[in-house]
């Protein structure tokens, strides 16, 4: 059986948090603070998020972890759901999303499937790309350009057509 094979890659860039702007440090930060909210007590992984809207105000959101699993709700969901609901009308400009925790690898997470679809499909909704820094225990930040990037074969709709 002769078989295409396609590569798909993910790219994101390495920064020194020492690197960023203080805009993507306050960011950072206050992605932070809402990790220190995170209700983990199940995982004992704390994830805070912090979403920037196109003019400038910022909603955070952190894991809620319910017993009756997969009752809970991850950081990135929280974030981007709540500033749908309270500013429905603006476009989110980028998103932070961290976590303290000493069960994430030191240099490096990643959002779940289920987070990067609802990042994607803002996008979608948005017609504009949304930046997402990630960042871990260390001073190294990862830097994506879109949600698509990091979800290449994200569920979409076009032209009326589930695809």
């Amino acid at each position: 059986m002769n078989q295409e094979k396609m590569a798909v890659t993910c790219e994101v860039a390495l920064i020194n948090s020492q690197n960023l702007s203080k805009g993507e440090v306050e960011l950072l930060g206050k992605a932070h603070e809402a990790a220190a909210n995170a209700y983990a007590p199940y995982s004992g992984f704390q994830v805070g998020a912090a979403v920037r809207l196109k003019s400038g105000t910022v909603v955070l959101g952190n894991n809620q972890e319910n017993i009756a699993y997969p009752s809970g709700l991850c950081g990135e969901r929280v974030a981007v759901f709540a500033a749908g609901a309270q500013f429905p009308e603006e476009e989110i400009e980028s998103i932070a999303i961290v976590s303290p925790s000493p069960l994430a690898v030191p240099d490096a997470f990643m959002p779940c499937g289920s987070c990067r679809q609802v990042l994607r499909e803002a996008e979608l909704r948005q017609k504009t790309p949304i930046k997402i820094y990630l960042q871990a225990r260390d001073e190294v930040v990862m830097v994506s350009k879109s949600a698509s990037n990091l979800l290449p074969f994200s569920f979409t709709i076009q032209n009326g057509v589930f695809k």
